[in-house]
């Protein structure tokens, strides 16, 4: 993971705040080292917060993950949103 925080584009962000609001399960794909294969996470997204000027979100469960670890939630895929 990058030392300084790259912010996601803020149309993904609403992607992921529509899953908050309604609850919705999702499957995570993150990758938290760069050159490793992606890995995921299912769970419902409970909070998206910041934190030390990093944003993050929180899932029910309490697993917690920086944005810009992100791949893809479901089907949408960050590099495909501007």
């Amino acid at each position: 993971m990058p030392a300084s925080y790259q912010p996601i584009s803020c149309s993904f962000y609403d992607e992921l705040e529509a899953r908050a609001t309604t609850s919705q399960t999702c499957t995570l794909t993150y990758r938290t080292e760069p050159d490793t294969p992606p890995s995921t996470y299912q769970g419902t997204i409970q909070d998206l917060f910041i934190k030390d000027k990093v944003e993050y979100l929180r899932l029910a469960d309490g697993f917690e993950l920086r944005l810009d670890a992100l791949v893809a939630v479901d089907d949408k895929e960050l590099r495909n949103y501007c």
